[in-house]
């Protein structure tokens, strides 16, 4: 019979072994909550059984969070990326002082006991009782590991992470009844296993082998007696206990889990004491997380990836589903960079543009005929310093790139002829090509209203140089880049099939929007567009007319090993075969002997086209060979520097032009990236020459007429040329629409796009 207190009741430790008892009894399992008060015990009681019964039977674990690691296209690592810091390690791999210290501190009792420890819930609620508080805690480390489950399953959601970790009977219930599914499914070894996995130790380590690797830099397995104890006491508050900010802190808490392992008889005294001498020496890693970490200049494709995992519907239906498995981790990306494709980009870079320049320069290369990016650089490094962006000038605005892209200039030509060699024009069209004159009184749309030059004030364009007159036919026109020959051409053959070619080729504006129906952007690009949407395009002139998208991604493997699907390339007939290889004739002549001379590669087939725009802000080099097509733009993020004298990678350039300095980047570039590669040649028509009754100086500055046109002629406030006055505030990061800078007007007009 129980034994009563004077008065007639129970003593506290008796009504709480009562409790207990009835409660187990019942299959409402209470025990282990340490309450403050047993005045709270009669509302322990009420309406707990039932609820009990109603929790769902089973226990949902949610995979572990886990970093995501991103490889190359030969399996060399770009950089890690996690929400949680983890790595999942089976029990053999964690060291055997690391698995006694944490029972020891923790649970000394785990082995003997079942979920609940009822020695433990009687001592503790005794001990509360007389204090009148919460001085003790009963959780086992089997509750503890299902409080991290739920924790786990919150995420990053704060009300979600507070619902898992408040103190209510209802929470402490749940935790109870998942404690004894898990005893029984999976004992007591992988409840250790997957506690050391899932419990945090500070730092932004998850698990023990984050943790060893973060204060040790050495993976769990080969901690030290006096390491894991120290590990094993951060787990009860990381803050308080953070060698890295409290070392005598953490040396108290330390050696007090080393005594109670000597006390459990895990170690000998003389173990734990000799432990205990030993200094805190930590080896301490610095988190490495995310594309800040790349290798090779490689964060901005790191980057790239990301976007395209949330962005694309193939890696889940909604936003949330795409972003809940990115952070879950644990996965193994293969991409398709080509480490030697992307160190002689950064090589290229390097050398030809500095990071402090006013300038910057973004370089992409993608494979025809398969879509892989297989570089993406630029001047100005992944980071948050000076001179440093986290924009990535390569791409469109909403895969992380700038606002409008950038205007194209003179590379945009080759579309145009394109679109009238694909609708019957002679490679061999010769149009009168003036020096200057006005666009087309009207030109034809897809809507079938025309566009109309405003003769009060009309659009106009003029050649390099004023010895620039024709007629030119194509093939010349192409070479030395004759605006006037290309705004003819599309006053005769409208803007529809040119607008229909960009189209196939998927060329669009930066912020994704379709090409404007005006023709500056449809003849001389004064629309902003990213390099990597003008390098896959080109890349369908050297894949004979097939257009593939870009791809970045070529497998993705969970932490369980199984696979996921991955975006594959969509290849799509752009043109004929006739065109293309028309095309590549006609851009051969370009970096033979042409505007991108100084971009010639002299081991293999090659072409190319040279691009500056209005006020010198955006000099372009876009160019292929059979098996590589890469674009380079060089600019202002921001749009506010004109590129005249002005000191680019240490170089003097009186001025900049397309050929001169875009196109040794991509030459460079190009050629490390293709060292050791085929060297295969394109398939080619005839084109006859025609002939020039005056051939003009070229593009670059030494043959220039100093008096006119882009060769030195100065745009001034008032004197007529279209943007002629307007200034720009820096914004570093942001390329501004047409209509604004770059040579647009609100009419369509340039005011001289050059080669």
């Amino acid at each position: 019979m129980a034994k009563k207190r004077s008065g007639g009741g129970l003593t506290g430790t008796q009504q709480a072994a009562k409790f207990v008892g009835v409660s187990v009894l019942s299959g409402a399992v209470l025990a282990g909550i340490a309450l403050p008060a047993f005045g709270a015990l009669g509302l322990a009681a009420k309406g707990t059984v039932e609820g009990f019964d109603e929790i769902p039977a089973n226990l949902k674990t949610p995979p572990l969070s886990q970093r995501t690691t991103i490889l190359d296209s030969q399996g060399g690592q770009i950089a890690t990326v996690y929400s949680r810091d983890r790595t999942v390690v089976p029990l053999a791999d964690i060291s055997p002082y690391m698995q006694k210290a944490i029972v020891a501190i923790e649970d000394s009792r785990f082995y003997e006991h079942g979920a609940i420890d009822l020695k433990g819930v009687l001592r503790a609620l005794n001990k509360n009782a007389t204090s009148g508080g919460v001085a003790q805690g009963a959780s086992t480390l089997t509750q503890q590991y299902v409080k991290n489950v739920f924790v786990e399953e919150a995420g990053d959601d704060p009300d979600k992470v507070a619902e898992a970790t408040q103190q209510t009977l209802g929470r402490k219930v749940k935790e109870l009844k998942y404690a004894i599914q898990v005893e029984e499914e999976l004992g007591k070894k992988k409840i250790l296993e997957n506690y050391l996995n899932i419990t945090f130790f500070g730092q932004q380590a998850y698990g023990v082998e984050a943790a060893a690797k973060r204060y040790f830099s050495k993976p769990a397995k080969d901690l030290k007696l006096e390491e894991a104890a120290m590990l094993a006491g951060i787990v009860q508050s990381p803050s308080r206990y953070d060698p890295v900010n409290d070392a005598q802190e953490a040396k108290k808490r330390r050696d007090t889990v080393l005594q109670r392992m000597a006390d459990m008889k895990d170690v000998s005294q003389a173990e734990a004491d000799r432990a205990k001498a030993a200094p805190i020496e930590l080896k301490v890693s610095k988190p490495k997380n995310g594309c800040i970490t790349a290798v090779s200049g490689a964060g901005f494709f790191c980057d790239y990836v990301r976007e395209v995992f949330l962005s694309d519907p193939v890696f889940g239906k909604t936003k949330e589903e795409r972003a809940k498995l990115w952070n879950q981790g644990g996965l193994t990306v293969r991409t398709t960079l080509d480490p030697q494709a992307q160190q002689s980009t950064q090589a290229s870079i390097k050398d030809h543009v500095y990071q402090s320049d006013k300038v910057a320069t973004a370089v992409t290369l993608v494979q025809p005929g398969t879509g892989k990016i297989m570089a993406m650089g630029q001047s100005r490094p992944y980071g948050f310093g000076t001179n440093e962006t986290q924009i990535n000038f390569s791409v469109n605005k909403q895969m992380g790139g700038s606002n409008y892209g950038f205007p194209v200039g003179s590379t945009f030509k080759p579309f145009l002829a394109a679109a009238a060699i694909e609708g019957g024009k002679p490679a061999t069209q010769q149009y009168p090509s003036p020096y200057d004159m006005d666009y087309p009184a009207s030109v034809q749309t897809c809507s079938g209203k025309p566009w109309v030059n405003d003769p009060r004030k009309p659009a106009h364009v003029e050649n390099e140089n004023q010895n620039e007159i024709g007629p030119y036919d194509l093939k010349f026109a192409m070479a030395k880049s004759v605006n006037t020959y290309f705004v003819q051409m599309l006053g005769e053959i409208g803007m529809c099939p040119v607008s229909q070619m960009t189209d196939k080729l998927h060329v669009v504006q930066g912020n994704g929007a379709k090409l404007p129906m005006v023709p500056s952007a449809l003849t001389l690009g004064s629309t902003g567009i990213s390099p990597l949407n003008m390098a896959s395009a080109y890349a369908a002139f050297a894949n004979r007319g097939t257009y593939c998208t870009p791809v970045a991604i070529e497998s993705i493997k969970k932490a369980d090993g199984t696979a996921l699907p991955v975006p594959k390339s969509s290849c799509t007939q752009a043109m004929s075969q006739t065109t293309a290889d028309s095309i590549n004739t006609l851009l051969r002549g370009v970096t033979d002997s042409g505007t991108g001379a100084l971009a010639g590669l002299s081991d293999r087939d090659n072409a190319g086209k040279t691009g500056t725009t209005d006020f010198r802000k955006n000099a372009w080099f876009v160019g292929y060979t059979p098996n590589m097509s890469g674009a380079v733009w060089v600019g202002s993020p921001s749009q506010s520097v004109e590129m005249e004298n002005i000191t680019i990678g240490g170089v003097y350039k009186e001025k900049v032009y397309g050929g001169e300095v875009p196109g040794p980047i991509w030459k460079d570039a190009m050629t490390g990236a293709l060292s050791g590669q085929p060297a295969p040649g394109f398939v080619t028509v005839n084109i006859p020459d025609a002939q020039q009754p005056n051939p003009p100086a070229g593009d670059a500055g030494p043959n220039a007429n100093p008096g006119k046109g882009k060769g030195g002629k100065k745009h001034r406030p008032g004197d007529n040329k279209p943007g002629g006055g307007i200034t720009v505030p820096p914004n570093p990061g942001i390329s501004i629409p047409p209509g604004v800078i770059g040579g647009a007007t609100t009419d369509g007009a340039i005011g001289g796009n050059w080669p």
